[in-house]
């Protein structure tokens, strides 16, 4: 493992002169491993192929499976999508930031990398206050897949990463133990009703009675 690449980081108050220094990194199309509420992520422009080419090379990732990104509020919603239903926004102010992951109709002009060639987009807000230091000090969005060879279960500790994902990524802000599990719930509001599609962080419950308040039906994964 590459030592010098990796920086101890406040996993609740990470210094700014380290977030800087990972936001230059993908500024100029770089890759940053950060801590995420459940595991460890890869973190490139989302805007750039070229960008998230790498991510897709650092993962040994098929083409065939879409990378989700992360955002820093939700203005940022419009360069990204078509639509935001209101099952959207009802589940967004409930639970974002969080362990939620919404999938939405693209827009056209998302390249068609990020999306495996599909017409959706998995998208998060992030709480986790190191994966929020570093997507605020940014002005695009940026992926949010788990920091694993593809197949391979995802690493809680910055000492799990895999040699071969140290090795090609250009940072790791290492800010401790992160607490695993499941990852995010994602849920398809492009549909009427709203489809489950991974179970996850935010129990489906809870999913089912946020949206029961609101006399909205949803279909299970």
């Amino acid at each position: 493992m590459v030592l010098n690449k990796i920086i101890r980081v406040d996993k609740d108050h990470p210094d700014p002169h380290i977030i800087k220094q990972a936001a230059g990194i993908l500024n100029t199309g770089g890759l940053v491993i950060f801590p995420a509420a459940c595991l460890y992520g890869v973190a490139a422009n989302a805007l750039s192929a070229d960008a998230v080419e790498k991510v897709f090379r650092l993962k040994q990732r098929p083409r065939h499976n879409p990378i989700l990104v992360l955002i820093k509020n939700t203005n940022q919603l419009d360069g990204l999508v078509t639509t935001i239903p209101d099952t959207a926004r009802i589940l967004m102010n409930k639970f974002w930031p969080g362990g939620l992951t919404l999938v939405f109709d693209v827009a056209d002009c998302v390249n068609s990398q990020l999306t495996a060639g599909r017409q959706k987009l998995g998208i998060r807000l992030p709480r986790h206050p190191v994966a929020k230091a570093l997507v605020n000090s940014v002005d695009f969005p940026v992926t949010g897949t788990s920091a694993n060879l593809s197949g391979h279960a995802g690493s809680t500790r910055a000492d799990m990463l895999a040699d071969e994902i140290v090795e090609q990524a250009n940072l790791v802000l290492d800010a401790g133990p992160v607490q695993g599990g499941a990852g995010s719930t994602v849920v398809d509001v492009t549909c009427t009703p709203p489809q489950i599609l991974r179970q996850g962080a935010v129990p489906t419950t809870d999913i089912y009675a946020c949206l029961k308040e609101r006399a909205l039906p949803i279909s299970p994964s």
